[in-house]
């Protein structure tokens, strides 16, 4: 019995003696993490307040908040770990080891980190353009570190890596779009009268756009009809219903005034009699 007290209060003088000689060091490096966390936030707001009176895409101002707040978070850090005795060489050499290992199991996703700091640099496209890329298109939503998201055309959304991206043939088309329309007239019509109702009825559409100005001209001539090329641009919203609203308009008005769109047909001839039938 007298020996389970001499061990109790043996292990409660060594208790006290480390709370006397780490505690207020604890205490502090507690008070300065906390700090440090109050400090970080502040700079990470005030560099977002800063950042966003520049002409800076959104990813962009995002990442230097995170990184001025990262620096400061990691300078509190030091000082914290500096108060409580650590030896900062030795942990440094043991985190780049731990850091290398890390970077070999997660090659994968730092390649989309670099691929992501590339874009938001270069600036191939931004947040609210219609690109085109790996097989897939839409209209950029949101360009993060890891990936590039794409809204499509028929709401759903795409989450391309950006791996995925940078080294890929790109398509931006920008805000804007030229729709291609085709019709045709017959050969007999008069073709002036029918562009100055075409070019009228494209430009009284709200969708399409005063500029650039829309390009209508005699494409080809066809087995059956001179086509007409209708090439409006709209708004890369717009894309997919003004190809069907101008469609339905152009068959309404050229028949309202007697331009006929003729069905595909083709003339053949026979030359030369039949053989003689024995």
């Amino acid at each position: 019995m007298g020996n389970q007290l001499d061990s109790l209060a043996q292990v409660k003088g060594t208790l006290i003696d480390l709370a006397l000689r780490f505690g207020p060091k604890l205490l502090a490096a507690a008070l300065i993490m906390t700090a440090g966390g109050f400090a970080a936030g502040w700079v990470a707001r005030a560099a977002a307040r800063g950042l966003h009176r520049l002409d800076l895409e959104p990813p962009v101002r995002m990442l230097l908040a995170r990184v001025a707040r990262v620096l400061v978070l990691g300078l509190f850090v030091i000082m914290a770990l500096q108060n409580l005795g650590v030896e900062l060489l030795p942990l440094i050499a043991g985190l780049g080891v731990a850091g290398a290992g890390i970077a070999l199991a997660t090659q994968g996703v730092l390649s989309n980190v670099v691929a992501g700091l590339t874009i938001i640099f270069t600036k191939p496209y931004k947040v609210g353009e219609y690109v085109g890329v790996a097989g897939v298109e839409g209209q950029v939503d949101a360009i993060t570190l890891f990936s590039t998201v794409l809204t499509h055309a028929d709401r759903s959304r795409i989450v391309v890596p950006n791996r995925k991206v940078v080294g890929e043939i790109l398509h931006n088309y920008g805000r804007i779009r030229q729709a291609e329309i085709g019709v045709g007239v017959a050969y007999g019509a008069d073709l002036t009268a029918a562009l100055e109702a075409i070019r009228g009825l494209v430009q009284a559409n709200p969708r399409v756009l005063a500029e650039p100005a829309a390009v209508i001209q005699v494409a080809a001539l066809a087995d059956s009809a001179v086509q007409i090329a209708v090439k409006p641009w709209v708004a890369v919203g717009d894309y997919g219903a003004i190809v069907g609203e101008l469609n339905l308009r152009l068959v309404e008005e050229l028949r309202r005034r007697g331009i006929d769109i003729p069905f595909p047909q083709r003339e053949v001839r026979l030359l030369g009699g039949a053989p003689p039938v024995t």
